[in-house]
């Protein structure tokens, strides 16, 4: 039996490399194994911008992409609409759902936001197919507001990183999972938006490093991180937090390693592919000391020199990292909820449905952090430091300039729902 309910769709697909479409069509009834939802937030992750340009080429991009366009997206929640007669023992209609796209469903790639026709988040209404719920991957989510439960997935991958990283036992060749506790960690590239959630993040682990140093080029990315997450909150927490940036120092190795006392840093990530910066992030590792290559390159051939000697005597290692797993996702909706870290940090810009295609083409040349977008109604991207000035002509920017200054100049739940009133949806 097919689901009931015809639903008219508006989504942003993508048709092939550089070639994005919103458009407006009618979804399928649902099968028994499927559930129908509404999307109310989707925030745009660089991975999206390397799907765009990479098309076809793109190992999650299905081949007959072309006459088969998929709808982008993976960073969303929302609401269940209708539920397949499979899933109605465990879901409900008119529940709010989070969502962890990283399937590895029978070994394949395919997640929602690269790989589906009808399931991607920058859509005001879209399908989840038997392979998401199969994998435990639709949660339930009860939390106040949408676009936590959007920057959970970024979040998750943050969480994933510090797991993904690990030290070795030379007396019986065991592994310790996780970055080592009391040690020193070194974010590199660490002042974007997802570096802003790896700072804040091992303020909340029980075993937790002595030490984060993070660096950026960019004087101004470091004063709002600074702000945001001043050196005295990670004090309170037992942690030492440094900010550097390398171009003020006469010796970038030199400085970085002098706060380690000469030792070498314990876990290092790196937060941008830049050849330059891995190859600096390997000659920085101490002993047994983990490289986590956390930024996913666009070029299938990006390569750096790293120090097989140190690798040998040393015990040096290099890594990777790319998304989280369900179990991360739950830890990073519960840690938002208890007021933890607040994936709040990373949002700098909110648009509507009409923003996303260009934004993502654009994604790398607009400053600031996360683009967080909603679906159910058309909005231009807007800075959140621009609400104050657009809020002299326009009402509804002055009321969203008044409640993210009262939340220290953050995105909020309140602000979101200025938004939702303002536009009407329920």
């Amino acid at each position: 039996m097919k689901g009931e309910i015809v639903m008219k769709t508006k989504a942003v697909r993508l048709y092939g490399a550089n070639d994005l479409r919103l458009e407006e069509f009618e979804l399928p009834p649902i099968r028994d194994d499927e559930i129908l939802v509404r999307v109310m937030s989707d925030s745009i992750c660089m991975s999206t911008y390397k799907l765009l340009v990479q098309g076809k080429a793109h190992k999650r991009c299905p081949q007959n992409v072309d006459t088969h366009p998929v709808i982008i997206g993976h960073e969303f929640a929302g609401d269940i609409v209708e539920v397949g007669r499979k899933w109605q023992h465990e879901f409900k209609a008119g529940e709010k759902f989070a969502q962890q796209p990283a399937l590895n469903y029978q070994g394949r790639l395919d997640s929602p936001g690269y790989s589906y026709q009808f399931c991607g988040g920058a859509a005001s209404y879209c399908i989840m197919p038997n392979e998401v719920m199969e994998m435990g991957c639709l949660l339930h989510y009860d939390g106040e507001s949408y676009f936590e439960a959007s920057l959970g997935e970024p979040m998750s991958c943050i969480v994933g990183g510090y797991y993904g990283c690990y030290h070795t036992n030379k007396t019986d060749h065991g592994h310790s999972i996780g970055v080592k506790e009391g040690g020193s960690v070194l974010i590199m590239g660490g002042c974007g938006p997802m570096g802003l959630g790896a700072i804040e993040y091992p303020m909340t682990l029980e075993k937790k490093p002595a030490m984060v140093v993070v660096t950026d080029v960019s004087g101004e990315r470091i004063a709002r991180a600074r702000r945001l997450i001043p050196e005295e909150m990670a004090a309170r927490h037992g942690i030492r937090l440094v900010y550097v940036n390398p171009q003020e120092c006469a010796d970038q190795f030199a400085a970085l390693m002098e706060l380690t006392g000469g030792r070498g840093y314990d876990d290092v990530f790196v937060y941008a592919p830049i050849r330059s910066l891995a190859e600096t992030a390997d000659r920085l590792l101490g002993f047994d000391g983990c490289l986590n290559i956390f930024a996913g390159p666009t070029d299938s051939r990006f390569s750096a020199e790293i120090n097989l000697y140190n690798c040998h005597y040393t015990s040096t290692h290099i890594m990777g990292t790319t998304g989280g797993n369900t179990e991360d996702l739950k830890e990073a909706i519960r840690l938002a909820a208890q007021g933890r870290i607040r994936p709040a940090v990373m949002v700098t810009h909110i648009g509507g449905i009409d923003a996303i295609a260009e934004t993502t083409a654009r994604l790398p040349l607009i400053p600031g952090g996360k683009k967080l977008t909603y679906t159910q109604f058309d909005m231009p991207l807007t800075a959140i430091e621009d609400f104050r000035e657009k809020g002299r002509t326009d009402p509804l920017f002055a009321r969203l300039a008044d409640s993210c200054e009262a939340h220290d100049g953050l995105w909020n739940a309140e602000a979101e729902k200025i938004l939702f009133r303002h536009f009407g949806v329920k």
